[in-house]
């Protein structure tokens, strides 16, 4: 087959090169906690504009951390009752929620649908973080140059997703016990994420080819360009030489999503294509490896960093609890 990265059998031992901080594991108690004590002050209202025969359509809006307002489309099918389970929809880099109507779809099978908009990227959403430091070309960096790591921009996009889930469950008609999420790229990377920092509160999590993991192993195979792009930008300008390059690499590792893959207790269904020169193969599988909870992997053998052909033959019978 054609290789882009390491052969398979060494894909499925992989274990990752980027370094995990000492303090990771504290690093993320602060931020639970932070979150924890952050009331959401959810509020949602009709979507204006926006209507489907059969179908609720709301915006919803709640706090996250840091000061920050964060929206997500809700979309319920009218007139259930009864407990449905919540579908997390986590969209890829520098996106949005998208429109309304794809999200009929999943409700259509059953599900209250919550699309988040990332904070600060093409949605509603709002990031009023002020950091210190460079802000360079992309997101990954951003914060990276402030002293202080809980400035970092995606530890609180990940930590949005744990007040998004505690959104879910507080929803009326919500099954608490059937919270799911699903994202591609970095939706996948936010998916994994989300069900690392929840714990038992998500119970399945769909990856599309996830972002985010084992940079130091994207920047080794050059492939720090595209949505990788600004690592790179930030080691040829704040860390041009190897002694310098380690603290890059020891701090990425606080959103690393590898070392939150160990916490899952989610079932996990990742999907990925052999030939993705965006989030590379081994970049992945350091993050699935590691994953200790009921897993099963769909590999493309021909597939890039795409539209993954027949998901929807996996991916719907696996959340609608059918094999």
């Amino acid at each position: 087959m054609p290789a882009l990265d390491m052969p398979l059998e060494k894909l499925k031992n992989y274990g990752g090169i980027n370094p995990k901080p000492a303090d990771f594991d504290a690093f993320w108690a602060e931020g639970l906690a932070e979150t924890a004590k952050t009331d959401p002050k959810t509020t949602f209202a009709p979507a204006t504009g926006i209507r489907y025969d059969n179908f609720e359509t709301n915006d919803l809006y709640f706090d996250s951390v840091k000061n920050s307002r964060i929206y997500a489309k809700y979309v319920r099918s009218s007139g259930v009752t009864g407990k449905q389970p919540v579908l997390l929809l986590l969209h890829g880099y520098g996106g949005s929620s998208g429109d309304w109507f794809d999200k009929t779809a999943w409700a259509a099978q059953g599900y209250i649908v919550l699309a988040m908009d990332c904070r600060g990227q093409a949605g509603k959403s709002e990031d009023y973080n002020p950091v210190k430091g460079t802000t360079q070309s992309g997101l990954i960096m951003r914060g990276f140059g402030d002293p202080d790591p809980k400035n970092m921009y995606f530890r609180n996009v990940f930590l949005d997703t744990v007040q998004l889930v505690k959104v879910a469950k507080s929803l009326p008609g919500a099954d608490a016990d059937r919270i799911y999420a699903y994202g591609g790229s970095q939706g996948g990377a936010l998916t994994i994420a989300c069900a690392a920092l929840n714990g038992s509160d998500v119970k399945k999590a769909v990856a599309l080819h996830p972002f985010l993991s084992d940079y130091k192993r994207v920047w080794e195979m050059d492939l720090a360009v595209d949505a990788y792009g600004d690592v790179l930008d930030y080691i040829r300008k704040h860390a041009p030489v190897p002694s310098a390059q380690d603290a890059v690499w020891e701090k990425l590792g606080y959103i690393d999503i590898q070392h939150l893959a160990p916490r899952i207790t989610a079932d996990v269904l990742w999907l990925t294509g052999l030939m993705d020169n965006i989030c590379p193969p081994s970049s992945q599988f350091a993050a699935y490896n590691k994953i200790t909870s009921k897993k099963d992997i769909i590999i493309y053998t021909n597939q890039r960093h795409e539209g993954l052909p027949n998901w929807e033959s996996s991916v719907i019978p696996f959340l609608n609890g059918r094999k």
